[in-house]
């Protein structure tokens, strides 16, 4: 079973930026692909960047691309998510997930979950 913990969330002006990490228990890091979602109020999650086992795939939704960067640190089993030039419109809870392959983290396919952290971006 693994766990993930994530931190780093708080409250931001609009064009600033954050760094939420997310660290990984219970499973070998190094096997799994890694992501972040987000659930804004009376939204659906959505998916934000992922990012693969070796670290040298990453995938982004076209709402954060050119904004937002992910990475790992594998000696640390961590995932990192850098929020650069923030908009009020990234409010929301962020998750991070896990699961074996790439394409499944996100598309949600068996993903282990965190328990989220609160990012809010004032305008």
């Amino acid at each position: 079973q693994v766990r993930l913990v994530e931190s780093g969330g708080g409250f931001v002006q609009a064009g600033g930026s954050l760094r939420l990490s997310c660290t990984a228990s219970g499973g070998t890091f190094t096997t799994l692909s890694l992501g972040w979602f987000r659930q804004a109020p009376g939204k659906e999650r959505e998916f934000a960047a992922a990012i693969s086992w070796s670290g040298a795939h990453a995938v982004y939704a076209d709402s954060v691309k050119g904004r937002f960067t992910i990475a790992r640190d594998n000696a640390k089993n961590t995932v990192y998510l850098q929020m650069n030039s923030l908009k009020p419109e990234d409010t929301a809870v962020y998750y991070c997930a896990a699961t074996k392959i790439l394409r499944d983290v996100v598309t949600d396919l068996n993903n282990y979950w965190g328990q989220g952290t609160q990012v809010t971006v004032s305008s």
